[in-house]
């Protein structure tokens, strides 16, 4: 009592389908483990950039100079628009999309005019936010949006 050839087909098919099955199954969460991994690792990536952005415009700032400063007439530029300019450079186009409030301070957490005065101890601070897209994650923050702040201080030079 052997299986036929017929036989053999018909149980080979009905494999066939389950492996379908299995597979429409599992693709969907292992796609949404795979993007909250994505998401996740791009949160963290902004973080870090915006944090590099911060210092390097600190130690721009803390040289006094002017020159980044957009305006063309060199009698009308602002340190504190050549800060910023530094700081948007400095976080490869991620400042006008994430930052919403940037502060500041000096050592005492007093607000400071400009960028401080020479031999001042500054602190600036990046108020950000970045907004998640996976599904899996967003429950974890408040309306989705992982917000943070980038800080650093640094000392004026006698400029």
């Amino acid at each position: 009592m052997g299986v036929n050839q017929d036989q053999k087909v018909r149980i080979r098919n009905r494999c066939a389908g389950v492996s379908v099955v299995e597979f429409a199954l599992i693709v969907p969460v292992f796609l949404l483990l795979f993007f909250a991994v994505v998401d996740l690792g791009v949160m963290f990536w902004v973080n870090l950039t915006m944090q590099h952005a911060v210092r390097e415009g600190a130690r721009y700032a803390i040289t006094g100079r002017k020159d980044l400063d957009p305006n063309p007439d060199e009698a009308a530029r602002i340190r504190d628009a050549a800060v910023l300019e530094k700081i948007k450079k400095s976080s490869l186009g991620l400042y006008d999309k994430v930052v919403d409030d940037t502060e500041v301070t000096d050592a005492d957490g007093n607000a400071v005019a400009g960028f401080g005065q020479p031999g001042e101890t500054i602190v600036i601070n990046l108020n950000c936010s970045w907004p998640l897209l996976t599904p899996l994650i967003r429950p974890f923050f408040s309306e989705g949006t992982y917000h943070f702040t980038v800080s650093t201080a640094m000392r004026n030079e006698m400029f």
